[in-house]
């Protein structure tokens, strides 16, 4: 058996992205349609659009609605709206939208149903200030937010208690009518209450966590918000809450289930699949080091299993930005695996974001071969010092290494896959 490193890494890749594709997953999970009433569908997040076209082909029964995703994710469908906006940085049409959903799901019966569609992203999408506050004082908060270093369950924490329509706050407007929300999860622990901001569910957090999480990162913000924190009014409707009486949460694609594929995949090619986690956090330049470890403890003492392997995690890292350079939390583990590795045999690495967009760059993420350290050195390039520099991008660039695909109209998160081969096993 031989083994091309560098196309079994892409179609594990892609076997994990075809998984949650919204074609596959919506299908299955749809509900009845209400015996007399509407069905108005409402969504957010970068696979909605892809996800409104899979219900308008399968549903059978008349819908309509409207949706907003990330620019340059939007699918055409006949009879649910589509909107682009801003994303990680919400815009103004995201807050139009955002408004015009809350109209649009007012003053329904219990005879109609709402179908929302959530995914990763819909947070920045659905930006609607709480009253007092700006689409300004949001757009701050989220860009410190973003350079801090904090967990996306932190981030929207905050998010959800600068919101009109996160935190639940949607389903209290859709009351009375049935409601029912399907969800691709983008966060570790699919936690339905973070993904998105958790629009639909009940929130557990409060505005003193809020407060606090702006006090750990040092976040200087806006007076307007730091006001609105203070004041604690209004608080997100919480678990037991009648608002949720008529609704109903489907988990339709997780970061597990893309794993998995991979890991069949895998298997077919007779390497030995070992899916580490589907939820790990912290500083992508530290998760970069610890999977290093690992990758050579496979390749030197064949454990805790025997080459050919692959490693394989999803989760979601963070980058607390030090550095001018270029590139997402994807670039970012990787070069820090490259820098710790130094081109060590035997051993390849790629790591992507499953919606095709790692960071705001133009790759889905990057790929690595133990071939590239002595390119670079050529080429008088260090993973180390790019590493300082926070330039993932541009190290993986100058040797090919970038991973582009285009925005793939799904998100389950990060994707990782460390190859581990013996020597007469890798085809030249």
């Amino acid at each position: 058996m031989t083994v091309d490193p560098h196309s079994l890494l892409r179609s594990l890749f892609d076997a994990a992205v075809a998984s949650a594709l919204p074609s596959v997953c919506v299908p299955p999970h749809l509900p009845e349609p209400p015996a007399r009433g509407r069905t108005v569908v409402i969504g957010a997040g970068k696979a909605s659009a892809a996800m409104a076209r899979a219900v308008e082909e399968h549903f059978p029964a008349p819908v309509e609605g409207l949706v907003v995703t990330r620019y340059g994710h939007e699918v055409p469908c006949r009879s649910i709206e589509i909107v682009q906006a801003g994303h990680p940085v919400p815009d103004e049409p995201g807050l139009k939208a955002a408004e015009r959903m809350l109209d649009l799901v007012s003053g329904l019966s219990e005879d109609d149903l709402v179908l929302c569609l959530v995914s990763g992203g819909g947070s920045s999408l659905l930006p609607l200030p709480a009253p007092g506050l700006t689409l300004a004082d949001k757009q701050a908060v989220g860009r410190a937010l973003l350079r801090s270093g904090a967990t996306i369950q932190e981030m929207n924490c905050v998010r959800k208690h600068l919101s009109a329509i996160k935190g639940g706050r949607l389903a209290a407007a859709v009351a009375p009518a049935r409601l029912v929300t399907l969800l691709i999860s983008d966060v570790p622990g699919d936690d339905p209450g973070v993904i998105a901001s958790g629009p639909t569910v009940p929130d557990p957090t409060t505005f003193a966590e809020a407060r606090a999480i702006l006090a750990k990162y040092r976040i200087d913000a806006p007076a307007s918000v730091v006001k609105h924190l203070e004041a604690a009014e209004h608080e997100t409707p919480k678990p037991g809450d009648p608002v949720f009486e008529r609704t109903v949460t489907r988990l339709i694609a997780t970061p597990q289930d893309a794993l998995e594929a991979a890991a069949a995949v895998a298997r077919r090619h007779g390497v030995t699949p070992v899916i580490l986690s589907d939820r790990i956090e912290g500083e992508a330049r530290d998760v970069g080091l610890v999977h290093a470890a690992i990758a050579r403890q496979v390749a030197l003492r064949g454990q805790p299993v025997e080459p050919p392997a692959v490693l394989l995690s999803g989760g979601e890292t963070t980058v607390t930005v030090r550095g001018e350079g270029r590139g997402g939390r994807n670039a970012e583990f990787l070069l820090s695996l490259a820098a710790d590795l130094d081109g060590h045999p035997g051993i390849w690495g790629l790591a992507c974001d499953t919606d095709g967009i790692d960071g705001t760059e133009d790759n889905a993420g990057c790929l690595y071969a133990p071939e590239m350290a002595a390119k670079a050195a050529a080429l008088g390039i260090s993973a180390r010092r790019s590493l300082e520099a926070n330039d993932g991008y541009g190290y993986f660039r100058e040797l090919d290494g970038l991973v582009r695909t285009g925005p793939t109209l799904t998100n389950v998160n990060d994707f990782r896959s460390i190859l581990i081969l013996p020597h007469d096993t890798v085809q030249a």
